[in-house]
């Protein structure tokens, strides 16, 4: 049997499931459902040697490293295709077709959102060998989901004639965008399907509609792979060439006006995790409904969503209602308007809260770093730098720091020295001064950092040297 190239899209900017979910940390890299990352997740469930070839994970500058960190926890290994800017899906499909054709442009590619769930996993790698047999065939197959209800945020499928090549497949009527209530009643009445938005195609085959329907996008893909260049075991495409490609979804480029597309019904408990309503149904719950996770007590309640990352959280007396709490923020909302997140997000940016796409949690190519406390001449922050980490060679202008060593041992350079400081040891670093922290133990090393100055943005930085080419 060919193998199956998946292709992993790990962009987005996690609106819908706000506060856990932001745009500095969307939600395909946390465990919305279950322990791991629905990020996680997708890379096990393609990790069958036998059915799939290592993955390839397209994604951007920002999640990089992010990327590469939850590879690394479940000993995962990938291609990491990282677009200069965003561009939408049929520049990212392009880019990942590109990439496959230029090794064999009859490869079979599978083309899998990073935050979607398969409950039923094993059944869904079936599926997708057998739509690489019509695949093979010169079709392009998106799987498509029974209804259990008139959802109003899935776009639908009519399935037409079966095809030839199996007859579980069919030819794709036509593609209907994310309806009202009553028409989407009047579709699962009429044997239409969701579009789960993954699919199985050839290469060159994808490729081929691309150049027929969107040339400026095959163009502008081919020329970014072609001139892509490796960086700390990255594939980066080429900037220029990547700009060039209009913004526009594979969706509407190529699916809804190719006569190539097919659809093979995929009975696989799929969600998209869309929104905390969503979350809910997919969780463990209690008798009475209630599915509780972190440090979390409902009493007198019933079907309530409650998560918390540190707070305690208690609900009396309530129905149907999402209480999600964070270090920084709370939501509260009806169950049947969760789908108003992505809303109240959009307001949120509107009037400058920052918590809108900023977690307290800040990852970075070393660690990470998050918020304490802060005040109107200082700030603290938690500091962890992973073994092997180093942060930048840097100055600020504004503002000195003060290093407390908590746990491990850190190396520091001030100006023209370097010293190591251990457990229960501090350190100064006068304002103006060139200073880098790292990490040359085994075990992460923690600290806290104590800043105070007339300024304490993240811009003032002025960096000499930095091994993750951040310059």
């Amino acid at each position: 049997m060919t193998k199956i190239l998946p292709v992993i899209m790990c962009g987005g900017s996690g609106t819908r499931v706000w506060p856990e979910s932001r745009e500095s940390l969307p939600k395909q890299f946390i465990p919305l459902v279950g322990e791991r990352s629905t990020f996680q997740s997708i890379v096990t469930v393609v990790g069958d040697a036998a059915v799939f070839e290592k993955p390839v994970v397209i994604t951007n500058f920002d999640y990089r490293f992010r990327v590469a960190e939850q590879l690394k926890e479940i000993e995962a290994d990938a291609t990491i295709l990282l677009e200069p800017e965003r561009r939408d899906s049929a520049a990212a499909v392009g880019a990942a077709v590109a990439w496959a054709a230029e090794r064999d442009s009859k490869t079979i590619v599978a083309v899998l959102a990073a935050d979607h769930v398969f409950q039923n996993e094993k059944r869904f790698v079936a599926l997708c060998t057998q739509a690489a047999v019509a695949a093979q065939a010169g079709e392009i197959v998106t799987f498509g989901i029974k209804p259990d209800h008139p959802a109003t945020g899935y776009g639908y499928i009519h399935p037409g004639e079966a095809l030839t090549v199996d007859p579980q497949v069919h030819r794709v009527e036509r593609f209907v965008e994310k309806p009202n209530v009553e028409r989407a009643t009047t579709f699962i009445e009429n044997g239409y399907l969701w579009n789960s938005g993954n699919f199985v195609f050839r290469a060159d085959v994808m490729l081929e509609e691309l150049k027929h329907f969107e040339p400026n996008v095959a163009a502008a893909c081919t020329r970014a792979v072609a001139q892509a260049k490796e960086d700390r075991g990255f594939v980066v495409l080429d900037q220029a060439a990547f700009t060039e490609a209009p913004r526009i979804s594979i969706d509407y480029a190529v699916m809804e006006r190719t006569h190539r597309a097919a659809v093979l019904s995929a009975d696989v408990g799929w969600s998209d995790v869309g929104q905390w309503s969503t979350v809910w149904r997919l969780s463990p719950k209690d008798a009475d409904g209630n599915s509780l996770r972190g440090r979390a007590v409902a009493i007198d309640s019933s079907n309530v969503l409650v998560r918390s990352d540190g707070h305690l959280v208690a609900v009396i007396g309530l129905d149907n209602v999402i209480v999600v709490a964070t270090g920084d923020a709370v939501l509260v909302a009806d169950q049947a308007q969760s789908d108003k997140v992505k809303q109240l997000v959009e307001r949120l940016k509107a009037e400058n809260f920052p918590e809108a796409t900023q977690h307290r949690r800040m990852y970075r190519p070393w660690g990470y770093y998050q918020s304490i406390d802060q005040g109107g001449r200082y700030q603290v922050k938690r500091i962890v730098v992973r073994p092997s980490g180093r942060l930048s060679l840097q100055k600020h202008y504004h503002r000195a720091e003060h290093w407390i060593v908590v746990r491990g041992a850190a190396e520091v350079t001030l100006n023209e020295t370097v010293q190591l400081v251990h457990e229960n040891e501090s350190i100064y670093l006068p304002i103006g001064s060139k200073h880098r922290l790292a990490n040359p133990g085994k075990i992460d090393l923690e600290l806290i950092e104590v800043q105070t100055g007339s300024y304490l943005g993240e811009d003032d930085i002025v960096r000499f040297e930095d091994v993750y080419n951040r310059i």
